[in-house]
Order: C-alpha cells, then structure tokens, then sequence
C-alpha cells in the first residue's frame, strides 16, 4: 500500500468516525427506556392500532371498545373488522407496522421504526452537512446538534408519522447533494439517467405516502434541483433560459411520475382488499374502477383535513414554532411518590415535543445570517437550507384556522440545524478575516455547543417520561406558554 492510499484510508476514516459517534450517541438517547410510558403517547393510539390493523388485515378497521386497555394488558383480540376512515397515507403506519410484526403490538413495538430512522437521521445529516462543507467537524457538529435536540429525540420515540416523513424528506435532498456533486463531475451519465435524482424522487414519494405535506418538498426540492444546474451552466457560459429548458423537462419528468407511482404503489394493502374503507365506492372491476374509488377517498380525506378546525389546547399557530412558542404536551401524568424520588411529595413524569429552546433560538437567528448569504453572496447551501426551512413552514402559515401543532417542525428541523451548522462555521473561520482570532472563535463554538449539551441534559427528563419531583418538571418549564 503506498503512502496515498495510506492518507486516503485514513482521511476516509475520519470522515466516518465523528458522524458515527454523534449517530451512536443519538441512538443511545433515542433507544434508552424506548418502552416508557406504558402507554399511548398523544396520537399513537391512532397509528399503532392501524399499523397493526395492516398486518392483520391489509387495510385499517375499526377496534372495540376499551382497546387501548385490552392492548396495554397483553391483548390484540381488539378489532372489529369494521372498515375504518383514515385521514394519512399507509406508509408511515406499514412502517410501524414493521417493529409490531417483530416486537408485538407493545409501546417499544410501535416505536422502534420510529427510534431507528430517526438515530440514522443523524447519520445523514452529518454525511450531507460534510458533503456540502468539505468538512468532517462540520458534519460532525450538525449531527450531534440532531442528537441531541429534544424535539427529535420526541419525535423518534414516538410512534407518529412527523418523525418519518422528516426522515425521507432529509434522505431525498441528501440524494439530491450528492447529484449535485455526481453531475458537476460528469458522472450522471446524462441529463435523463441520473441515478441520484431518482434515488430521491422515491423518497419524496415514500414522504407523500407518510403526509401529504411531502408535496410542498416535491416542488421545493424540484425546484432547487433545476436551479443548482442552471446556475451551472451559467457559469459554464450558457444562457439561462436555454439551461431552464434544457434541464426543467428531464427534471420534471423523471421526478414527477416516480413521486406519483411510489405514492400510489403504496396503498396496494387498500387495493388488494375487499372491507377496505370506499374500496367499493365505484362496484365496478378492474383498476379503472378501484383508481375511481382511490380517488373518492382521496375527495373525503381532502374535506376532512379542509375542515380540520376544531380547538385543541395545545394547538399552535406556525409563526410561533421556530421560536418554540408553544410546544405540544404529548404525555403527562402524575405518579405517586415513592421513596425519596420527589422530595415535594407530587412527582411528574411527561413527554413534551419541546426542541432544545438555545439550538432553537440561536438557530432562528441563523435563518438571518442564511438569508443574506443567499442574497450577498449566492452560497447555495444558503439556499437550500431556506428552500428546506420554507417547505415545512409557511405552507401552514396561509392555513391559521386549521387546528396545527408545532411538532410538524420536525420536518425542516434538519434544515434549521443546518443553517445553524454554517453559521457556527462562519463564525468559527469567517471567508472575509479567516486568521483573526481564529482560537477564540472556535473556543466560543465549543463553548456554544457545550452549553446546548448541557440544556439537552437537563430538558432530557420532559422529552422522555422520567419520573421526577414536580417542581423540577416546573423549573423546566421556562416559559408559561409551555404548560
């Protein structure tokens, strides 16, 4: 072996070694305990019973009455094969699907799918922010910041569909980074087979087959593909609008029919059943008539959610999710004393989707610094960390009297640590002055991380249903907005 490919083992080592340990550490946070609460946690007593509906019968249905305590105590006799109206796609809950078939229909049994995408959710953040830096520390920071942020340590601990649909929603524009790398060196093989782009239309169809709101990162992410390669070509001496048609058409459709059959293979459970809910709405045979009942359902789970208005006390309105203004309590209980466990003699033991409040509002600020290096400087990691960000978040901005829920940030979360991500890197070696103070900047970064380490800590006990004194779960509870 000579001393290049010694360097280049090495180098490849140390790409890998940082992102695999904040990934292991996101996994030790996201698996430890993962069975507590014994019980539902806000909307699991939805997706776990239909997940487990899914295997038993190919389609959801209704369950007895008193099913969430029959399922608590050992028992799955709890459906009444009655065909059940559901509001989301099949993906998510085929998913959760998947640790029941392996685990049972058990609290670490609808979660663990959940625990695992979001543990390698780190993974790809780390990889993707390396990629897009040149830099294994930067990728490395990005990660642990996803580790150790508290609303995905919630949300992977959780059996609700927010956390999967994040998950392919950050696989699909790593693919698109790493197309964006293949076809500026040549290595696509053209403007139609670009195996990369594809690679993330499936993903973007697996994210609508999870919610509908993976639509909005269709088209934001459609969107920055054809601009990443029309600002190539223009550098390249190429008119624009020559490089919009030229690259538009290949993009739109390859991206698009891929989205549109992964999503529509995904409901082959509600197909190939006979009780499913409206299979039969058009009695026809054949698949023009079951493509007319798909679409009847579709027509009733667009009125629904169009209707979705009903009051919730821990609804939250979208202009206040970036500042954490009101998070959702999605566990909460009071158990008895015991011991010397809480010294008040009232304990608490919840699960609150709270992001860690200084990643969060020093995040929020980085949005700022991202913003006019798009427009300054045209970085185009600027960009597509804006282009992340405004797909999970303004769409509900034009929707306030929806009923919406600030735990629906988890889907641009990784786009929030990644604008952080460039900002500490900017800080840390500014492009303008990169030897003044240099060590004093990277102490003040450490320092900053070490702080955000610290507060994960001490929220650590609200994010994952530890029994503690009362008065602790209130001196965590910073703001009055959050109870």
């Amino acid at each position: 072996m000579t001393v290049r490919d010694e360097a280049s083992l090495r180098d490849r080592a140390l790409r890998w070694t940082g992102p695999v340990a904040v990934t292991a550490l996101g996994g030790y946070l996201r698996l430890k305990d993962l069975a507590q609460p014994h019980a539902f946690v806000f909307d699991e007593t939805y997706y776990a019973k239909d997940g487990y509906a899914l295997l038993q019968f190919g389609s959801e249905v209704g369950s007895k009455t008193k099913a969430n305590e029959r399922i608590l105590e050992g028992q799955t006799d709890i459906f009444t094969g009655d065909p059940s109206f559901i509001v989301h796609p099949p993906v998510g809950k085929w998913l959760i699907a998947a640790g029941e078939s392996v685990f049972g229909l058990t609290p670490f049994g609808w979660r663990i799918v959940l625990a695992l995408m979001g543990t390698f959710a780190v993974l790809v953040l780390a990889r993707t922010v390396q990629r897009m830096t040149g830099s294994a520390i930067w990728g490395t920071v990005a990660g642990l910041l996803l580790a150790v942020d508290g609303m995905a340590i919630v949300m992977s601990r959780t059996a609700v569909l927010d956390g999967m649909l994040m998950f392919f929603v950050l696989a699909s524009f790593s693919f698109l980074v790493i197309d964006r790398d293949r076809s500026r060196n040549g290595g696509h093989g053209g403007h139609w087979w670009r195996p990369w782009r594809l690679a993330a239309a499936v993903a973007l169809g697996l994210a609508c087959g999870v919610k509908w709101s993976g639509i909005y990162y269709v088209v934001a992410f459609g969107l920055l593909t054809v601009l990443w390669d029309v600002a190539w070509r223009h550098r390249q001496g190429q008119r624009p609008f020559r490089a919009l048609l030229t690259d538009a058409l290949p993009a739109a459709l390859t991206i698009v029919p891929i989205v549109l059959a992964v999503y529509l293979a995904s409901w082959y459970g509600w197909y190939f059943s006979d009780n499913a809910w409206d299979r039969n709405w058009n009695p026809g045979s054949g698949p023009i008539a079951a493509m007319s009942s798909l679409f009847h359902y579709h027509a009733e789970m667009w009125n629904f959610h169009n209707k979705l208005t009903s009051d919730h006390s821990y609804e939250s309105s979208a202009f206040g999710w970036l500042v954490q203004a009101r998070p959702t309590s999605f566990f909460f209980e009071s158990p008895a004393a015991t011991g010397n466990d809480c010294p008040s003699g009232k304990c608490a033991a919840a699960v609150t989707a709270l992001g860690n409040p200084i990643i969060w509002w020093a995040a929020t600020l980085s949005l700022l610094h991202q913003l006019w290096r798009w427009i300054a400087v045209r970085d185009w990691r600027a960009g597509a960390v804006l282009a992340g960000v405004a797909a999970g978040w303004l769409p509900w901005i034009v929707f306030p009297d929806r009923t919406i829920f600030s735990f629906y940030s988890i889907v641009f979360t990784p786009f929030l640590l990644m604008g952080l991500t460039l900002t500490l890197a900017s800080i840390a070696a500014p492009a303008s002055r990169p030897n003044i103070d240099r060590n004093g900047r990277i102490v003040l970064v450490g320092a900053f991380l070490l702080v955000c380490i610290a507060v994960s800590y001490f929220f650590y006990p609200v994010w994952t249903a530890q029994v503690i004194d009362h008065n602790q779960w209130s001196n965590r509870m910073w703001l009055p907005t959050w109870v």
